[in-house]
Parts: C-alpha cells; sequence; structure tokens
C-alpha cells in the first residue's frame, strides 16, 4: 500500500517560507531591490503597461491662459500665482481622511485673485486600478464643491490592470483627463464636473509664471519610461523658458526616507540624463507615490540646493513611516531629508511670483484637526549648469 506521506521538497535557499520584503534601512533615500523572487507581478498586472494614444500632438503643451482666461487674469492682478498640489489622494478604503483633506482645500478658496487657481494633482487620483467606475467616490464626489480645474499627471494605481478583459491601462483616468469633446461624465452624479482636454499621460503646463514638465512614470515599482519619453523630458528641459521657473513632477519619488517604497534610482537617471544633455536643473521637484510628505533637499547646481517633494499624503488611509530625521543626509546620495510629516493628511499650497516659489503645508490629523506644517522658499531663477557633465550621480 503506498504511502500518503508527502515527501519533503526542500525549497530553495533564496525563497524561505514566510519571507516578506525588507524594509528600507534608516539614512537611506533610494532603493535598489536588484532581483528578487518577492515580485508583486506574480499575482498583481504591475508590469509596464501600453500607453493611450495622446490626444494632441508632441511637444503636448497645454498653455493655462489660452484654455482658462480667468485664471491669466488673476495672475496678472495678482503679480504672483496660488496653487494647490495633491497626490495620493484616493479613499478607497476610508474616504474620511480624503474628506478631511478636500474640505481644507475648499476653505481656502474665494473670490479673489490670491485665491488658489488650480490642483495639481501629482497621480493617484483612483485606488487600486484607476477603474472608471470608482470615479464617483474618489474623485468627483470629494472635491463636488473644488471649483478651481484639477490637473494630472498620472500615478501607478492610475495606470495599473486588474483584469484585462474589461480594462485597459488607464482608461478611467483619459475618460476624464483627457476628453476630445468635452463633457460630463454621467457617472459624476450629483458631483457633475466638466472633464478637461489634456494633451497626453505626459505633458507640460505652461503659466505665466513657471513651467510645469509632468511625466507619467507608469505602473512597476520604480517607475519606468521608455526613450521615447526620455527624449521628450530632455527636449522640455532644453526648450523651456529661462525667463520662468521650471518645476518637475512624477509620480514615482526620486528620493524618500520612508520604510515602504523608498526612493526610485530609475527616476534619478531620467532626470540626471535630462540635467547633463540640458544643462537646465529644475527650480523644484514634485512627486508622490509614497504616502507622507518630505521636503528633500540635493546639492545639484553649486549655488543653491535643488528641493524635492513628496506630497503623497492626498487621503489614501495607510501613510507610511519615515525612518529618519530632519536634518539628516543621506547616506547613498547626500540628499538631506529637510522636513517630514508621516502621522497627518494634507495638501501645499504653493505661491510663484517674479523672485520666489514658497510653499506652507497643511497638515490634518486623524480627527480632522488642521495645522501649518511645512514652510519654505527657493528663487525662481533659472538654473542653468555652466558645465551639464559635471552634475553629481543623484
Amino acid at each position: 500500500m503506498p504511502s500518503r506521506i508527502k515527501k519533503h521538497v526542500p525549497q530553495p535557499t533564496w525563497l524561505q517560507p514566510g519571507t516578506v520584503s525588507p524594509r528600507p534601512s534608516a539614512k537611506v533615500s533610494q532603493a535598489h531591490t536588484g532581483v528578487s523572487p518577492l515580485n508583486a507581478i506574480g499575482h498583481r498586472n504591475t508590469g509596464f503597461q501600453p500607453l493611450p494614444r495622446p490626444l494632441g500632438l508632441p511637444p503636448y503643451h497645454y498653455p493655462l491662459t489660452d484654455h482658462f482666461p480667468t485664471i491669466g487674469t488673476n495672475i496678472q492682478t495678482a503679480g504672483k500665482m496660488v496653487f494647490h498640489v495633491l497626490g495620493d489622494s484616493g479613499g478607497v478604503q476610508d474616504g474620511e481622511f480624503q474628506s478631511n483633506v478636500a474640505e481644507q482645500m475648499v476653505a481656502e478658496l474665494s473670490n479673489d485673485a490670491t485665491s488658489p487657481q488650480f490642483c495639481y494633482h501629482i497621480g493617484d487620483v483612483v485606488y487600486f486600478t484607476g477603474l472608471h467606475d470608482d470615479y464617483y467616490a474618489q474623485f468627483y464626489e470629494p472635491y463636488a464643491h473644488y471649483t478651481p480645474p484639477i490637473f494630472s499627471i498620472p500615478g501607478n494605481h492610475d495606470g495599473e490592470v486588474d483584469d484585462p478583459s474589461i480594462q485597459t491601462s488607464l482608461d478611467g483616468w483619459v475618460d476624464y483627463f483627457m476628453q476630445s469633446n468635452l463633457d460630463v461624465d454621467p457617472i459624476s452624479k450629483d458631483a457633475p464636473r466638466v472633464g478637461l482636454s489634456l494633451p497626453n499621460v505626459y505633458w507640460t503646463l505652461l503659466t505665466p509664471v513657471a513651467t510645469f514638465v509632468g511625466l507619467y512614470t507608469n505602473v512597476p515599482e520604480g517607475g519606468s519610461i521608455d526613450s521615447i519619453q526620455q527624449q521628450w523630458v530632455t527636449n522640455e528641459f532644453a526648450t523651456a523658458s529661462r525667463d520662468l521657473p521650471l518645476i518637475f513632477a512624477l509620480h514615482h519619488p526620486i528620493y524618500s526616507f520612508d520604510v515602504f517604497h523608498s526612493g526610485s534610482s530609475k527616476m534619478a537617471d531620467v532626470l540626471e540624463n535630462a540635467i547633463r544633455d540640458t544643462g537646465r536643473v529644475p527650480n523644484l521637484v514634485l512627486s508622490g507615490h509614497v504616502h507622507d510628505y518630505q521636503r528633500i533637499e540635493q546639492k545639484i547646481a553649486p549655488d543653491k540646493p535643488t528641493p524635492f517633494i513628496v506630497c503623497g499624503n492626498g487621503g489614501y488611509h495607510n501613510l507610511h513611516k519615515i525612518h529618519s530625521e530632519a536634518g539628516d543626509t543621506a547616506q547613498d546620495t547626500g540628499a538631506v531629508l529637510m522636513y517630514a510629516q508621516d502621522k497627518k493628511w494634507g495638501f501645499l499650497t504653493l505661491t510663484i511670483d517674479d523672485k520666489t516659489i514658497s510653499g506652507v503645508s497643511t497638515e490634518i490629523d486623524r480627527s480632522g484637526n488642521t495645522s501649518q506644517g511645512d514652510t519654505f522658499s527657493y528663487p525662481t531663477a533659472a538654473v542653468v549648469l555652466d558645465d551639464p557633465k559635471s552634475v553629481p550621480t543623484l
């Protein structure tokens, strides 16, 4: 009679029972995970996703004042431009935190020309897979009374696909942000909002006071772009007006001192290549993905630091802990953590005039109590390296 006892099959030494991914180390700002058997692609569709067809033509510019003349008038009247920055906002499991953030954003609005003129969303509008049907609960309804336009670059969850038979990557995002014929989606129900006609999933926002180069970094952890996108970024850096500051926005952060994702060396390469080829250094880099708030400085130009801001505490319920303290220098990259908040949700309000980019973060705790967080100011003068090849490894 054959034995019913199963023979023990030894597991490979690199795959131990109960193993999880290692936590990023303290005072480290980028993850270099290499090849690991613990890969989310095994059970989630997190590989590189094909991009949707652009709505406009290269180089995918979107002039703010052409589409919103009143905003142009307000900027001229005020002598500055005020706007909100938000990321990782989808309240998929608990909408209370997203609602608290949205309410405080609305509270900052007024009829004055110095009121925030728009919101720039840096990705993960909807969790977990960017479904069109999730946009009411996570986008339309929370911002029902936020009257300025909400612009966006997509995040990894906006592009992730759960079931390819019923969904294509970014179709929910495209349905609102890239409408060829502006309309109100019936799914918005009692919170209607007219769609936008952004030219592509990566695009440049042209304003009277700053140029915003917004890059879609796709779905894989750490981000991933193709050669066409790299060429586009380089071109936008090269051709951006030197009379205005340059802001670079991408969902996956280049630096992060958190314990969950950390920063991306791949996205650091994207920025480093663009700077080496053009000499142009952004005045500010905005990102999300990590569910907290961080302001980090890196010395790229010899005379002033470049600020990198992670603004990923916009409403997703689970915040990511930060492993280092303000003032700590990353042992791997030399980036310096200037300010961090991993226990409160919030958003960033930026003001740009002819001399400075200044900001203040609003922080909201679990009870809905609001306080001021980070404050900063950086010059708007274009940063151009005399020797582009001198840029350090980022």
